[in-house]
Parts: C-alpha cells; sequence; structure tokens
C-alpha cells in the first residue's frame, strides 16, 4: 500500500463513518452568544462608527459636519492615497512570499527530534516576546548610517544610508517584518507538522520516497490548512503594518513608504481630519476582507469539513 493509497482510504472511511451517522454532539448555539456580543461590541460597532464618520468633516474638537462624498472624492484624486495603496499591496505580498517559505522550513524543522532543537527553537522564537515597537528601535539602531552595522561595512553597504532611497527603504521593512512574524508563523506550522500521522511517512519509507519526497507530496499537502491561515493573517497583518513604518522610515524618503495605515494617521491625528482618515480606514477594512474571502475561495478552504465534524 502506498502513501496515498492510505490516505484515500483513510478518507473513505471517514466519508463511510459520517453516512452511517457516526459523529460528536455538535454544540449549542448558546455556546457563540459571548463571542457574537464580543464581536459586535468591539468590532462591528466602532466600524459602523468610522463608517459614519467617513462622511462627514471632523477635526476632534467640534462636532462632527455631514459633507457627503467629499472625503471619498478627495482621495480618489489624492497621488499620495495612490501611491500608498500600491505600497501597501506590495509590502503585503513582499512579506507573504519570504515569510511563507522561511516560516514552513522552520516550523517543520522545529517539529522534528533533532538534536538541541529545543534551545535553538527557544531562540528563534524570541522576537515573539518582543513588542513590534521594541523591535523596530532595535533595529533602527542597527541600521543606523551613522554608528550602526552598515557604516562599519562600507564595502557592503556604501554610504550606509540603507533608508535613503525607497528599495532600500522597503527592503528594510520587508526584512525587519519576516524577522518579527516568522516566528510566529512558524510555530503554526510547527503544530501543523506535528499533527501529521506519522504512518504516513512510514508508508512512504517502505515505498522509497526519501526525506524530499515525503516533504513535497506529504508534508506540504498536509499543511494545507495551516498555509491558508497563515497566509490570511500575513496578508492582514501587511496591510495594517503601522508601527514599524513609524519608527523606521516615517514615511520617507518623501512619502517612497508612506503604505495606507501610516496614511490614515497622518490625515487623522497630524492634519486632525478624521473624516480622511476614517475614509482610508474603512477602504483597508474591505480591501482586507475581500482579500482573505478571496484567498479561502481560491484555496476551497471554505468547503473543506473538519475531521472532528461540527466543532
Amino acid at each position: 500500500m502506498t502513501a496515498l493509497s492510505f490516505v484515500s482510504g483513510s478518507g473513505r472511511r471517514l466519508r463511510a463513518g459520517r453516512r452511517a451517522g457516526v459523529g460528536v454532539t455538535r454544540p449549542g448555539l448558546a455556546w457563540a452568544v459571548p463571542a457574537t456580543v464580543f464581536f459586535l461590541l468591539f468590532a462591528l460597532v466602532p466600524l459602523v462608527l468610522v463608517a459614519v464618520l467617513s462622511f462627514t468633516s471632523w477635526d476632534g474638537v467640534d462636532s462632527p459636519r455631514f459633507n457627503g462624498l467629499a472625503n471619498w472624492t478627495k482621495l480618489l484624486h489624492d497621488p499620495v492615497m495612490t501611491q500608498s495603496v500600491w505600497l501597501t499591496l506590495v509590502l503585503t505580498l513582499a512579506g507573504v512570499l519570504v515569510q511563507t517559505p522561511v516560516s514552513i522550513l522552520l516550523g517543520v524543522w522545529a517539529a522534528g527530534h533533532q538534536r538541541n532543537r529545543a534551545v535553538l527553537s527557544a531562540i528563534f522564537f524570541v522576537p515573539l516576546l518582543l513588542s513590534a515597537t521594541a523591535i523596530s528601535v532595535v533595529w533602527r539602531a542597527i541600521l543606523d548610517p551613522n554608528f550602526g552595522v552598515p557604516s562599519q561595512l562600507p564595502w557592503l553597504f556604501g554610504d550606509g544610508n540603507l533608508m535613503g532611497s525607497q528599495s532600500g527603504a522597503i527592503a528594510v521593512l520587508t526584512f525587519v517584518g519576516m524577522w518579527q512574524w516568522t516566528p510566529m508563523h512558524a510555530l503554526l506550522y510547527q503544530g501543523g507538522a506535528r499533527a501529521i500521522p506519522q504512518v504516513l511517512y512510514q508508508a512512504a519509507a517502505i515505498d522509497g520516497a526519501g526525506k524530499v519526497r515525503q516533504f513535497i507530496h506529504i508534508t506540504l499537502p498536509q499543511l494545507r490548512n495551516t498555509m491558508i491561515t497563515s497566509v490570511i493573517l500575513m496578508l492582514v497583518g501587511g496591510l495594517t503594518t503601522f508601527d514599524t513604518v513609524l519608527i523606521l522610515t516615517q514615511g520617507g524618503p518623501g512619502t517612497d513608504t508612506t503604505n495606507s495605515a501610516y496614511y490614515m494617521y497622518q490625515q487623522a491625528f497630524k492634519s486632525f481630519d478624521f473624516g480622511s482618515g476614517s475614509a482610508i480606514a474603512l477602504v483597508l477594512v474591505v480591501v482586507a476582507t475581500l482579500i482573505s474571502l478571496a484567498v479561502v475561495r481560491l484555496s476551497g478552504y471554505d468547503k473543506m469539513r473538519s475531521t472532528s465534524e461540527g466543532l
């Protein structure tokens, strides 16, 4: 029996069990009440208020004044807004492309039984203990063009001002984001890898499959659900990145690294235009929701059924 036939056979037995009425008791709707109330109070109600503010002119002091579509018209014709949206998408896509393979490899490795794995895993997960602000401050000091590492290696970094150009600043933001969030996603993949039945690997080994083939044909397919969850978290995190941009680049040079979240902050808390800031926030929510739904739909995740039927 090959590993593939074993998986197929397991799926047939599981479906047969479902048809026979074998399953677990479904939890009652009452269990969803606390989460629903929490969602309404802390997510839906604030979102509705932000949507209302996006159609007003408000400086945070006087009473809001309804101004129709003025804020939205302003954003549509604002070149900085257009640039910030493209930059946000670039940073988000770069983060997903860089973090995903690194997280998978690190997570699968951490799920094994290698020598000193526990110690090295603890070191890798140190960034999880630090806040985004602390991480950004540390990396800003490390990359300082006058006193940081680049100033000591002119043959590699030139004048040392890595954040003096748009490409350099984007590379720095992508790297710092990877350093900050890769451990969290690796932890997800570690849990997913440990949940893979060892009998699949044993069957594959009997068939003569090596470690690489086992990784490609068993590990990666079994991590599909984990990968979808991880990618959605990366997308939402990338679209809402703020503190790293604020501390490392302040949106510069010029507006070259002004992403949508930072531009929202500038409009609302520097220009005191809370109407425009609310409109940008609503755009971010809508874009993040649509992208997440698209990932779920295209991946077929919405049609998958839990092996713990009903949970």
